[in-house]
């Protein structure tokens, strides 16, 4: 089985991704089996009744196509009660999967902690945007966004979170990021994003260890694929990547 841990579909505030229709045709030609999907707001601060529609649009998308369209709640943490109520409705009610959030604040502020302790309380984990960036040009267009020390800081305070670093392949330094995370056990890393350097799955692999890696691709869907299975790996690690990490995230919240 293959989960893509990361994708996403066109939204009212949301352009960047795909229309559903053209990608769930692409997901099958692939044979990727589910996609775990947002809709976020990627530029300044989405009002309540802003991030309500993205997650809306999100739960249209899982009715369409259910079982194949699972997805993430989109929330800003800068309006707390909201918040914390948009992400208890829509994982109970609508069967969410899981919360994301993006780079409206970096992921150490204690803003964000009553949203972490929300996902422990329900057994889901956080899809956290990040990047260590390196091109100033970029940094200063995300001046919040969340890097691996960030992410590493707050697991250390919620160790019963499952937090998942966003695109390792689309995030900067990569290495560096590795690094970083080696021995911070509860947060997974996703192979999304466009980059496809020689021997990224391999160290990934070699530093965190297989159980840490979830198959995503943020749209280059075919780079997220083939990156994998090009990847001098075990059969063994490639089917954990592929899918079964993923799968246990998604099956803690009912034992």
């Amino acid at each position: 089985m293959k989960i893509d841990c990361h994708s996403h579909i066109n939204g009212r505030f949301f352009k960047w991704g795909v229309e559903l229709k053209n990608l769930v045709e692409a997901a099958d030609k692939l044979r990727i089996d589910k996609l775990c999907c947002s809709i976020p707001f990627v530029e300044g601060m989405p009002t309540p009744s802003e991030f309500k529609t993205c997650n809306d649009e999100m739960v249209r998308a899982m009715k369409e196509y259910p079982g194949k369209i699972l997805g993430y709640c989109f929330v800003n943490p800068g309006y707390q009660q909201e918040s914390l109520e948009e992400v208890e409705k829509r994982v109970l009610e609508e069967g969410m999967i899981g919360v994301k959030l993006y780079n409206q604040y970096k992921c150490s502020d204690p803003i964000v902690f009553p949203i972490v302790k929300k996902t422990v309380e329900l057994k889901v984990p956080i899809l956290q945007h990040a990047g260590h960036l390196t091109d100033p040009a970029e940094a200063s267009r995300q001046p919040n966004i969340s890097d691996a020390r960030d992410i590493s800081y707050l697991a250390s305070l919620f160790p019963e979170a499952v937090i998942i670093e966003a695109h390792l392949g689309g995030g900067g330094d990569w290495e560096w990021a590795l690094k970083i995370l080696r021995n911070t056990r509860n947060v997974y890393v996703d192979t999304s994003g466009s980059v496809i350097d020689c021997g990224m799955i391999e160290k990934a692999v070699k530093l965190l260890g297989a159980e840490r890696l979830l198959f995503g691709t943020d749209l280059s869907m075919e780079e997220g694929v083939g990156k994998i299975l090009d990847a001098e790996i075990s059969e063994h690690d490639r089917s954990l990547i592929f899918g079964e990490n993923m799968r246990q995230i998604l099956e803690a919240r009912f034992r």
